[in-house]
């Protein structure tokens, strides 16, 4: 089957609609065909839904068996049905069985052997829009129902953490501060960023393992600092750039808040040197800035206080700075 034919499949579940270009390329590097004889099992009561099928050629019928051993007939699937993007995007277990009714040929999403959370630590940014379709999906299929999509809802809310949280760390991931942080701000927002200096160092020199270690450090550093001002958010903007963004948090306070992590990151316990290695500090680079203060638009603050915070790091770093009042945001003219 060709790639076209297995996009064309694909985007027949509304969990792929509208996805970019690297999305769908990378998605057709994740799946899988396989083919199922008759009375095969496809999945049990119980299993945990890790894929969605669309079925090619065949039929796969669904069922419950009843306590007095009769079966209970639920649905048939047959050649150009998808099977089990409902159960897929909630990550639910099946309350049924599915056997192939006679030789069955499927694509299925992720590939077999794989697991959702296998893809989003190759492509998290993929993930987490799918994810996101996923909640999209089940507000609608359940609105159509007459009945409305709870936020209380335990799954629903174990849905959003996996769509939005970076699975290295813990951390709120770039995604959550572009889709929804806007949502909740409440002036003033203090916006923190921060960038380890010489991290490329550490990372060639001991390896990526290294790297994971001390991003868990300053992951654990970022969640303390939310706990003690008692509200807001830890953020990993990409790679090793992080930051913190804290609701009704004036200049003053902001500027408290960056030192703080300042402080911290060079409390990291260095490195010792070892054979070829000569040894580690941790420094870091911190940026605070204020909304409303220095932009209305609080997406076009975030671009150029990031700028900001490169230049600063690329000059050296190693330093707290405030984002200039005199390089006053304003959101250019298009026309």
């Amino acid at each position: 089957m060709s790639d076209c034919n297995n996009l064309d499949i694909l985007k027949k579940s509304s969990l792929f609609s509208g996805l970019l270009t690297d999305d769908e390329q990378y998605i057709m590097s994740r799946i899988s065909h396989f083919h199922l004889r008759k009375g095969a099992q496809l999945f049990k009561i119980g299993d945990v839904a890790e894929r969605f099928y669309y079925i090619k050629e065949g039929s796969i019928r669904v069922f419950r068996t009843k306590a007095d051993g009769s079966t209970e007939e639920l649905a048939l699937f047959t050649a150009q049905d998808l099977l089990g993007e409902f159960d897929f995007a909630r990550h639910a277990r099946y309350d049924a069985t599915a056997l192939a009714r006679e030789d069955t040929e499927l694509v299925c999403f992720p590939a077999l052997g794989l697991s959702l959370d296998d893809l989003k630590k190759e492509k998290p940014d993929t993930v987490s829009r799918i994810l996101l379709k996923s909640l999209s999906m089940i507000a609608n299929r359940l609105r159509s129902t007459q009945k409305l999509i709870s936020e209380n809802t335990t799954w629903v809310q174990e849905l959003r953490r996996r769509a939005y949280e970076d699975p290295g760390t813990g951390l709120w991931n770039r995604a959550f501060l572009e889709e929804e942080m806007r949502r909740e701000l409440q002036a003033p927002t203090t916006l923190i960023l921060m960038k380890p200096d010489r991290f490329k160092i550490l990372v060639d020199s001991l390896g990526h393992s290294a790297g994971d270690e001390a991003m868990m450090r300053i992951a654990g550093i970022l969640k303390s600092l939310v706990r003690q001002f008692g509200r807001g958010w830890a953020v990993r903007f990409k790679s090793n750039e992080v930051g913190l963004c804290l609701p009704r948090c004036g200049a003053e306070t902001g500027r408290e808040y960056a030192e703080r992590l300042w402080n911290l990151i060079n409390l990291i316990p260095p490195i010792k040197a070892d054979t070829g290695f000569p040894g580690f500090s941790f420094t870091a680079t911190v940026v605070y800035g204020v909304w409303p203060d220095l932009a209305d638009d609080w997406d076009f603050l975030v671009k150029q206080q990031y700028a900001f915070m490169l230049e600063q790091w690329q000059a050296g770093g190693n330093r707290v700075v405030p984002f200039p009042e005199n390089i006053k945001t304003k959101v250019p003219n298009n026309g």
